[in-house]
C-alpha cells in the first residue's frame, strides 16, 4: 500500500494506493490517523479511496474505529471517490450508513467549511 499525504486548510488528504489488509498495510494506515487523530491542529482527515483495489476485515475495522475517535475530538472523517468494490463493500456491511461518503475531494472539503 501507497500514502500520499496532502495538508489542506487543517485537513489531512490520505491518498491510498493498492491494499489495506491485516499486516503492514493496516499498520500503516492506523499510524497516519493515529498522528492526525492526536494533533489538535488538524480538523479531519478525507481519505481518498479510488485507488483501493482490497480491503479487508481489518482495514474496515481500523476505519470504523478511527471514525469513532475523530468523532470524540470534534474532528471529521470524509470518505472519497471509492471505486466500485469498496462500495458494494460498504454497502454490504451497512457501513455507508455510518461514514460519509463524497463523489470528490472539492465537496469533501465544503463538508469541513460548512460548520
Amino acid at each position: 500500500m501507497k500514502i500520499v499525504k496532502k495538508l489542506i486548510d487543517q485537513i489531512v488528504i490520505l491518498d491510498i494506493t493498492g491494499e489495506i489488509k491485516l499486516g503492514e498495510s493496516a499498520r500503516q494506515l492506523t499510524s497516519e490517523l493515529e498522528k492526525i487523530v492526536e494533533d489538535s491542529s488538524i480538523k479531519g482527515v478525507i481519505l481518498d479511496m479510488e485507488n483501493i483495489n482490497y480491503i479487508d476485515s481489518t482495514g474496515l475495522g481500523e476505519m470504523v474505529g478511527y471514525l469513532g475517535r475523530f468523532k470524540d475530538r470534534g474532528k471529521k472523517l470524509r470518505l472519497v471517490k471509492p471505486n466500485n468494490t469498496v462500495i458494494k463493500l460498504l454497502s454490504l456491511t451497512k457501513l455507508n450508513e455510518i461514514f460519509i461518503i463524497k463523489p470528490d475531494e472539492e465537496s469533501a472539503l465544503e463538508d469541513f467549511v460548512e460548520d
